[in-house]
């Protein structure tokens, strides 16, 4: 009989023991499993951090800008997680490739070479051209008058894109063009005289010159394009999502609402016509 009850609680010890290794197993894979999605639920948003009113950083330091509350707006709508990463502009499918970001979102031309590459891009929202910064006292009127003279653009851009392909002839009449990785730097050279004249969306240009003094906008306005949204080849399901979530935003005033805080780009914006 002792021999019958020490078996009994030798397999009752075995039980208790296969069921607690059961326990932790299905634990462990839940809490796996609910990690793996928060992080599906995390959504970064690629922009350049020196592009007003679109995306740029305030003076509290915080990532701001149309593009960056429209986003952050939807990511709310569809329950993500949501991040910002600075990209470096010349660079910047590059590093979406490389899935630093899950999309670049900020002002950004869509182009037909992305398209061609395999790039999903979303519906347009912005229409935009390039205009012609200089200083008030410049005597620039025109675009013809840049001929022998320096002038800035942006690495990466549409606007540098455009100097080498339908405006190359404009481009050959310079003196000289530079080159600056991020249109602050081209806004600086304009101001310690380094250069004539910035090539640069209008946008941007309104902005600056807004809120900075000596400078002026030449009346003349190149090579229109849209802004959209680039997201990577095997990415479809993702940017259906994004549109949806701004399409919820259009419908229940958020967007409006948001765009009301940039006057100088809502002309343009094209979900508001």
């Amino acid at each position: 009989m002792k021999k019958l009850i020490a078996l009994l609680l030798a397999l009752t010890l075995v039980f208790a023991l296969a069921a607690c290794g059961e326990t932790a197993t299905t634990e462990t894979t839940e809490t796996t499993e609910t990690t793996e999605t928060a992080e599906a639920r995390t959504f970064v948003m690629g922009i350049d951090a020196e592009y007003p009113p679109f995306s740029y950083i305030d003076d509290n330091g915080e990532y701001t800008g149309f593009d960056v509350e429209v986003c952050k707006a939807a990511c709310e709508k569809l329950g993500w997680d949501f991040q910002v990463f600075g990209v470096n502009w010349d660079e910047k499918l590059i590093q979406l490739d490389a899935g630093e970001c899950d999309c670049v979102w900020s002002g950004m031309t869509i182009l037909d070479s992305m398209k061609e590459s395999g790039y999903v891009i979303s519906e347009p929202y912005y229409d935009n051209t390039q205009v012609i910064l200089v200083k008030e006292d410049s005597d620039i009127a025109s675009s013809a008058d840049l001929a022998g003279k320096a002038v800035a653009v942006q690495l990466g851009t549409s606007g540098e894109a455009l100097l080498q392909g339908d405006l190359a002839d404009l481009a050959a009449t310079f003196g000289e063009t530079v080159t600056c990785d991020s249109f602050l730097k081209c806004f600086t050279e304009l101001g310690g005289g380094a250069v004539d004249a910035v090539f640069v969306d209008m946008p941007v240009a309104v902005a600056y010159a807004a809120q900075n003094e000596g400078f002026k906008i030449i009346d003349e306005q190149l090579g229109a394009e849209q802004y959209g949204i680039a997201f990577r080849a095997d990415d479809a399901e993702t940017c259906a999502a994004i549109e949806g979530a701004v399409a919820e935003l259009v419908a229940d005033g958020t967007y409006a609402a948001i765009a009301e805080k940039y006057p100088d780009i809502v002309n343009n914006l094209l979900f508001l016509q």
